[in-house]
């Protein structure tokens, strides 16, 4: 999704700090930031990274306008710095593990080089997509995961946060449903659409078994009908096995009923057992109203027959958990290392240029992620980033560097995957994902550790700076 004024989606505070630099004469100084996330999402045991396809588009079209120069000049900014920012475009070079990747807390999965002004002002823009298309993308795969090969759909634009609707219906696709509502997000990103009718149309005509029929009569290969305007099993389910006869008659076949109301279970159960009663027994039934990945596993605990869900609210405002808290953090200026130290030791960011290269077992599943500087050899064990004593054997392990180098110079350096192939890479790598780290209670932690060379730059500099 292209935005209007890239440059200025963003936070005051960048633009001053961009001044500070180049009012000090520091603008050519080289800095390098990292992008990754403290704590998964949902109580789960993974992140789904999606985003960085929307962002590195934005990042192709990021300059500033002769409007947007005219605003900073009226809010007080040097004219000297203003005249820099015309002529400004990103130069330096961006790394990043691919859209889809399966990933954890503290992997530094963006890696961003270039002058202290470039990558600092593209901060916001980068956090802003990030973090909300890897939320929406892993609270899809979540779904995903408890529907099995059931269609799942998105119904969601109406409810969400105001254009991120676009976005949440794209990330998704990568999370795994089949398609969305969404038709604007439909001619952006190539995704799947679909939709049936609204109770109002229902209510529009004298009779329910009218508006059936008028619909039927336009869509007779792709017939949905919402059965539960106004009784669901005296009315709604016996209107449509009508509908459903008629068009058998002249050669087509209802698809599905939808239930949007009501207790699920019990409904789909009547619904299934009136249409197989009526010879139906291909008429699907679809089902939404207030979905996740909670409710549709209690569903399917309960056998209910129901073949699609449509997802809405929940899955693309990420309601148990509106907010991914990936950060953005300095690691080096002019080829000096550096780090931010906190009080709390889970919060001593990684310092230097780092690679993360991922281990397999010997069934090609995934068994643990080191972090190292980038000029390391291989590595023979990673160290638990906190506790002491703890470490892990990786000598002889099959292993892949997960990032890679997207941008060069400034100029993409990939071709873009569509949300399609987003979408096969993602369901790919969750296959490698081992079954303790995808349940919803618990999930056991994925090891993630980093190697003694950078273990002992990071201990050097913590100490070194108190």
């Amino acid at each position: 999704m292209l935005l209007t004024h890239p440059a200025f989606y963003t936070d005051f505070y960048e633009l001053t700090m961009a001044q500070g630099y180049f009012l000090s004469g520091r603008q050519n100084e080289q800095a390098t930031f990292d992008y990754f996330f403290r704590k998964c999402p949902f109580n789960g045991g993974f992140v789904l990274f999606a985003g960085i396809t929307d962002f590195l588009e934005n990042l192709e079209n990021y300059h500033f306008k002769e409007e947007e120069l005219e605003f900073l000049i009226n809010k007080g900014f040097d004219s000297g710095f203003v005249e820099y920012l015309r002529e400004f475009r990103f130069e330096g070079n961006i790394y990043s593990a691919k859209e889809g990747e399966v990933i954890f807390p503290n992997e530094p999965i963006v890696r961003v080089e270039g002058s202290i002004i470039e990558t600092q002002i593209i901060e916001t823009l980068l956090l802003n997509i990030l973090n909300f298309e890897s939320l929406i993308a892993t609270k899809s795969s979540r779904i995903r995961q408890v529907a099995g090969e059931r269609l799942v759909l998105d119904f969601g634009l109406r409810r969400s946060q105001g254009f991120g609707g676009i976005q949440a219906s794209k990330a998704a696709v990568i999370g795994g449903l089949n398609g969305t509502s969404n038709v604007y997000a439909g001619l952006e990103y190539g995704l799947n659409v679909s939709g049936t009718m609204a109770h109002s149309w229902i209510q529009s005509f004298e009779d329910e078994l009218s508006a059936f029929r008028k619909y039927a009569e336009f869509y007779p290969d792709s017939c949905v009908l919402l059965v539960d305007t106004y009784n669901t099993l005296e009315s709604g389910i016996p209107n449509a096995i009508t509908v459903g006869k008629e068009l058998e008659k002249a050669g087509h076949k209802m698809v599905a009923v939808r239930l949007d109301s009501g207790d699920l279970a019990y409904f789909s159960k009547k619904a299934r057992k009136q249409l197989d009663a009526a010879g139906l027994n291909y008429v699907k039934i679809a089902v939404s109203n207030q979905l996740d990945e909670h409710l549709i596993k209690s569903l399917n605990e309960q056998g209910a027959p129901i073949d699609l869900y449509g997802v809405g609210t929940k899955l693309v405002t990420a309601y148990d958990n509106p907010a991914l808290d990936g950060v953005y953090k300095l690691s080096s200026v002019n080829g000096r290392p550096t780090l931010k130290i906190s009080e709390n030791v889970e919060k001593v960011t990684l310092p230097g240029s780092k690679k993360i290269l991922r281990f397999f077992n010997a069934d090609g599943t995934f068994n643990c992620d080191g972090i190292s500087l980038l000029d390391e050899p291989e590595i023979e064990s990673i160290h638990h980033p906190y506790l002491p004593g703890k470490a892990t054997n990786v000598t002889g392990m099959k292993f892949v560097e997960l990032i890679q180098l997207v941008v060069k110079k400034g100029q993409l350096s990939i071709e873009l995957p569509s949300a399609a192939e987003s979408a096969k890479y993602a369901r790919n790598q969750l296959e490698k994902l081992n079954p303790e780290h995808k349940r919803f209670d618990n999930p056991h932690v994925y090891k993630v550790g980093i190697s003694s060379k950078l273990r002992t730059l990071r201990d050097t500099l913590v100490n070194g700076k108190n």
